[in-house]
């Protein structure tokens, strides 16, 4: 299975702050039209959202569920706590969306943490740009708090 490696840099000023590596298969990366569709058609992966609670209030995919930020121990906790008694094999997929996918803080730890405890069908949304421009600005299933 081929392998890409991801660099990401995130930085103050001049100085660069952070540097990490992160690998994932091709194949554990899917746009947003195709995730959209499978929803459409009727499948139900366990969407897992990484991101930010208060992103997540405001607008979501539907049916996903609230397992983040993964940019922190309690968020990673409560992802590892919304897959209690999931399938190994079960298809899950992460997504953010806070931000650039290639500067998300979140999306990283959680898909490394989930690969982690086991689970082998995991896929992650690229949001080149943010949830709202590559999702909800698209006309895809959506769920918003009234």
């Amino acid at each position: 299975m081929e392998r890409r490696t991801f660099l990401w840099t995130v930085a103050a000023g001049a100085s660069t702050v952070l540097k990490a590596a992160e690998t994932w298969a091709d194949a554990d990366v899917r746009q947003p039209a195709s995730l959209a569709k499978d929803l459409k058609a009727g499948k139900k992966p366990l969407v897992l959202y990484v991101g930010f609670p208060i992103l997540y209030k405001a607008a979501r995919i539907l049916g996903a569920v609230l397992a983040g930020p993964g940019s922190k121990q309690s968020g990673l906790d409560a992802m590892q706590q919304a897959l209690a008694g999931v399938s190994k094999d079960r298809e899950i997929v992460l997504y953010c969306g806070c931000c650039p996918f290639d500067h998300c803080p979140n999306i990283r730890p959680a898909f490394e943490k989930i690969r982690a405890l086991g689970y082998i069908n995991v896929s992650l949304v690229m949001m080149p740009t943010s949830f709202h421009t590559d999702w909800v600005e698209k006309g895809y299933p959506v769920e918003k708090i009234s």
